[in-house]
């Protein structure tokens, strides 16, 4: 199954014996699923089955769905109130008469409300059901098309993240390989280091040296964060390959890799390494923005 991303829209649209049907859906991110909808005055009825569609379809994001419904211009006959209207349009003519008004035109006398009504239709139950199947069978047709769309974004995003991922790998090979791990490197910063503060070579106790050359070298050792690191790395690449919804699961990743990344700057005994944990830091901020997008 592949990645979802949890932005999308789309539209679909079809008739029932006449009554056009319309469905507009559409996410944005969310830490869970949350879904809430429109729909016209009397058919407030098919919301629990509306919510149980998304639901089956999706598990993370705000969605928001519209339902319009045309009514069918057969199922309308209006009524003229023809009294009313006579009345009124012997009004109009008196004060045409009297005070020299404009002629009332027909289309003007018909909106006068009370003269046109147009009843409510009252549909049957088996009408209704009918309706009602029609309704929801364009939803699922709406929901395939959010899907769709979803994943079509979740495969770009698959492949930006799994860009971070090759970046996070590229660094941490840096850092195992930077030269300033090695304990003769560490030995000879610190023999330096010493003979600044004594200002002699002479006073340095080779023995001691050594020993605190080796305690060094032990408390900036960086090895157990880049085995970490590569775990992770290979576990990003497990999970982007499974797809489905891995969102959570790819946001506790990235907070391992904040970890071990702040762990291997604070560890770090020369610059050169320091450097390798920003900018994995700055790689992992842009892994984790991206996975808030992701199911």
């Amino acid at each position: 199954m592949g990645l979802q991303s949890m932005t999308g829209f789309a539209r679909a649209s079809g008739d029932h014996l006449g009554a056009g049907i319309a469905w507009e859906v559409k996410s944005v991110n969310g830490k869970s699923l949350d879904v809430r909808m429109r729909v016209p005055q009397g058919f407030e009825r098919l919301e629990p089955a509306v919510r149980q569609a998304v639901q089956r379809k999706f598990s993370r994001g705000n969605v928001q769905a519209a339902l319009t419904v045309t009514r069918p211009a057969g199922l309308v006959q209006p009524i003229v109130n023809e009294a009313f209207l006579k009345d009124v349009a012997g009004l109009a003519m008196r004060l045409q008469e009297q005070f020299g008004c404009t002629p009332a035109t027909a289309d003007g006398l018909l909106s006068l409300r009370g003269v046109l009504e147009l009843p409510e239709h009252v549909m049957g139950e088996e009408e209704q059901s009918a309706l009602d199947d029609a309704i929801l069978q364009i939803l699922a047709v709406t929901l395939d098309a959010l899907e769709e769309a979803r994943l079509a974004e979740g495969e770009a995003l698959g492949a930006v993240l799994a860009g971070h991922l090759d970046t996070i790998e590229t660094l941490t090979a840096r850092a195992e390989a930077d030269p300033s791990r090695e304990p003769a490197s560490i030995r000879a910063r610190l023999s330096d280091q010493v003979k600044l503060l004594l200002d002699t070579a002479s006073a340095l106790d080779e023995q001691r040296l050594a020993m605190e050359a080796a305690f060094l070298a032990t408390k900036a050792d960086i090895r157990e964060e880049i085995d970490r690191l590569k775990t992770h790395v290979a576990s990003g690449r497990s999970l982007l390959a499974q797809g489905g919804a891995i969102g959570r699961k790819l946001d506790f990743l990235a907070q391992e890799f904040n970890r071990e990344s702040n762990t291997l700057c604070s560890k770090s005994n020369a610059a050169s390494v320091t450097a390798i944990g920003l900018e994995l830091k700055a790689v992992v901020d842009q892994f984790r923005e991206q996975i808030q997008n992701l199911e």
